[in-house]
């Protein structure tokens, strides 16, 4: 006898235990930046695991290959769980060999083991979000939620554990790699397998159909994690890494922004694409602008608790060393923000299988970067690097806002006409 598979939760419910799940994550990947500071005697540890986290940051986002939005909006289920998977092991294994190609060129030789191990440590992670894309479309995001809290514990946890006796940024990597896998296989896939079978199956006609569908917003998103990887690289170039480590640590907190954005967004984009192509545009609209409010008013929360409470929690977290160089965060927040719109306008793009739109968008955003980052590390030294990143932010939301308003103009004509047309 089939086994009966659970009830979908309500949307207030999903997006709920998602915002949690994913925030408590969040917060103690952002710890473990709190702790590589507190538990050594520098900053040096810090730059390096933010040079490491930088540099993975591109290339993971190539592993993605934006195929976690692509799944959660297959409304039609036109693929399955096991090409997904498999698809998600092809793109982790050539996006490693790049990565490490890029980290021999730009990176110094000390920092290529660490580059390795983390990218291994977040391979990890991009494996189980296939998972979570196949129980967000059954809507039980309750198990991403919990899985998540799992991640944070058990990694934080790891890399105390081991990073405090040894000083050995590499092997508490390792660690956290170890404990991550563990939830994997003793969590998601025993829940995950409720709905579908885990397996890997790919054929060359599926693999190519999403290496040709996906590439413009993989490339998209590849410009869009570089937009601040760039200044910081520059950073890290003219100031050392002491001062991309103080730099991340005061920025880590704003962090909070932009992924509180998209931990809202996140459950919307099966929504978004069933109202726009369904024909209810009223209904996309008002979807829309809701959530366009929902991340102003996070936005705007974020700010106000981080303006009063930043000084003394940094302070505490970093020591009084860190004092005089809260002036950093200011700025960040501004940075972050934007780039919560960024990710936002070029997620729902793809949702509604605007693939060019998303591309242009990013690389907008990335050639404005470039120069930007130059004139602006060399102008405002650390500042420089949001100020830069607000720049290019700017200019991609700038054109994504265009696309997306086209498009719904597009979709509305088409919908007019064809109710016109079925009255006649």
């Amino acid at each position: 006898m089939q086994q009966e598979k659970p009830r979908e939760l309500s949307l207030k419910a999903n997006v709920l235990w998602n915002s949690i799940g994913s925030m408590f994550y969040l917060g103690c990947q952002w710890l473990i930046t709190v702790l590589v500071v507190r538990l050594s005697s520098g900053f040096d540890a810090a730059g390096l695991l933010s040079l490491a986290m930088s540099v993975v940051g591109i290339f993971g986002t190539f592993a993605n290959y934006k195929m976690g939005t692509y799944q959660i909006s297959d409304i039609h289920r036109e693929n399955t769980l096991a090409e997904y998977l498999a698809f998600r092991c092809l793109t982790l294994g050539l996006s490693f060999l790049a990565c490490i190609a890029y980290a021999l060129v730009t990176c110094p030789p000390h920092a290529i083991m660490t580059v390795a191990l983390f990218f291994v440590y977040k391979g990890v992670g991009l494996l189980i979000d296939i998972l979570h894309g196949c129980d967000q479309q059954h809507r039980r995001m309750d198990y991403i939620g919990k899985s998540f809290m799992l991640q944070g514990v058990a990694s934080i946890a790891a890399f105390a554990v081991v990073f405090y006796p040894t000083q050995d940024l590499n092997l508490a990597i390792v660690a956290m790699t170890v404990a991550t896998a563990l939830v994997f296989l003793l969590f998601d896939m025993r829940k995950t397998r409720q709905f579908e079978p885990i397996a890997l199956h790919l054929t060359r006609k599926k693999a190519f159909f999403f290496l040709k569908t996906s590439l413009p917003a993989v490339i998209a998103a590849v410009a869009a994690s570089a937009i601040f990887t760039i200044p910081k690289q520059y950073l890290s170039m003219v100031g050392g890494d002491a001062a991309l480590g103080i730099y991340s640590s005061v920025a880590a907190p704003a962090l909070i922004v932009q992924m509180g954005a998209t931990y809202l967004y996140g459950p919307l984009l099966d929504i978004f694409p069933k109202h726009f192509f369904d024909g209810k545009m009223s209904d996309f609209v008002k979807l829309l602008a809701r959530t366009v409010l929902s991340i102003i008013a996070v936005t705007i929360v974020c700010w106000i608790v981080l303006l009063f409470i930043g000084k003394p929690v940094l302070v505490l977290l970093f020591g009084q060393g860190i004092a005089e160089h809260v002036y950093l965060l200011y700025p960040v927040l501004i940075a972050t923000s934007a780039t919560a719109f960024l990710w936002f306008f070029g997620d729902l793009l793809i949702a509604l299988r605007d693939f060019k739109a998303n591309f242009i968008g990013n690389v907008v955003a990335l050639v404005a970067v470039i120069p930007l980052s130059v004139v602006c590390v060399n102008v405002w030294d650390m500042n420089g690097v949001s100020f830069a990143g607000i720049g290019a932010c700017v200019a991609g939301v700038a054109y994504l806002t265009f696309a997306l308003i086209s498009a719904i103009r597009k979709q509305s004509a088409r919908t007019k006409k064809q109710e016109e047309s079925f009255e006649l």
